[in-house]
Order: structure tokens, then C-alpha cells, then sequence
């Protein structure tokens, strides 16, 4: 199953964009998926639903961590960890727009107000939901290299 389809899957259970882009793509790096789903939780909705960094971009940033990252001082391996996230960034901005959850949603959900206007739009199933995948076939395409 590709890994947009496992983060569909389990996004329309409802657990949060991050949680769905990072619990996809965990298990290949050796990460149970339940210990991934309970890591990322706090990311979803842009920080807590702060409405910062899309949730499916830092479950992105989660996953290039897991794979690239140094788990000590190895200076190569965090620079080659930062460029992939400002590559993703890139990519993820270009098909998107933007980053942000503002900006991608055209709602502030941290407000009352702007989280009802994001579920009374659907913005959830059609802004989020296509995040989700966009996030997933754009590590896809980094991780094949």
C-alpha cells in the first residue's frame, strides 16, 4: 500500500495531519506505528492548533529526521537532515502555496470563530486532507534517492 494511502486511511479515522503523514512512513524506519501516532500528536493543526506549520509538513520534517537524522554530534548527517527539510519545504510551498495553516486554510483555527468557519467549509476533508497527500508523495519521491 503506498504510503499516501496508509496516511488517507488513517487521517479519515481522525487522528491529525502530523500524526497521518508520520505514522505512514515510521514502520519503514524501524519506529512502531503507535509509538509515531502518540510522537506526533502534538503537532496537528499547525502546533496544537496554534494554526503555525501545517501538521502534514512537520509530520514530513518528523519522517526526514528519522530516516537522515544524527542521534549524536555527526555534523554531516544534521546538515544533510536540515537541507532535505528546506527541500521538502520547497516542494510542499510550491504545490500548496504556503506552510502555514493560516495561510493554507484561509482561517486562523486557533480562534474560535476561524476553527468554525474551517468545519462549517469542510476545509478539513479538502485543504487537509489533500496536505496529507501532497506531504506523503513528496517524501516518496526524496526518499527514492
Amino acid at each position: 500500500m503506498k504510503h499516501s494511502d496508509l496516511a488517507a486511511d488513517v487521517f479519515s479515522q481522525g487522528v491529525c495531519c502530523s500524526q497521518a503523514v508520520f505514522s505512514a512512513f515510521a514502520p519503514d524506519y524501524g519506529l512502531n506505528r503507535d509509538i509515531a501516532l502518540k510522537v506526533s500528536a502534538g503537532f496537528g493543526a499547525g502546533m496544537g492548533r496554534m494554526a503555525h506549520t501545517c501538521g502534514a509538513v512537520t509530520g514530513a520534517f518528523m519522517v526526514l529526521g528519522l530516516k537522515y537524522g544524527a542521534a549524536s554530534g555527526d555534523r554531516e548527517a544534521k546538515e544533510k537532515t536540515y537541507r532535505l527539510v528546506r527541500e521538502f519545504a520547497e516542494l510542499f510551498k510550491a504545490k500548496n502555496g504556503a506552510l502555514g495553516c493560516k495561510e493554507l486554510l484561509g482561517c486562523d483555527i486557533s480562534t474560535p470563530g476561524g476553527f468554525e468557519a474551517m468545519k462549517s467549509q469542510g476545509l478539513h476533508a479538502k485543504v487537509c486532507s489533500k496536505a496529507v497527500h501532497d506531504a506523503c508523495e513528496i517524501l516518496d519521491a526524496m526518499l527514492q534517492g
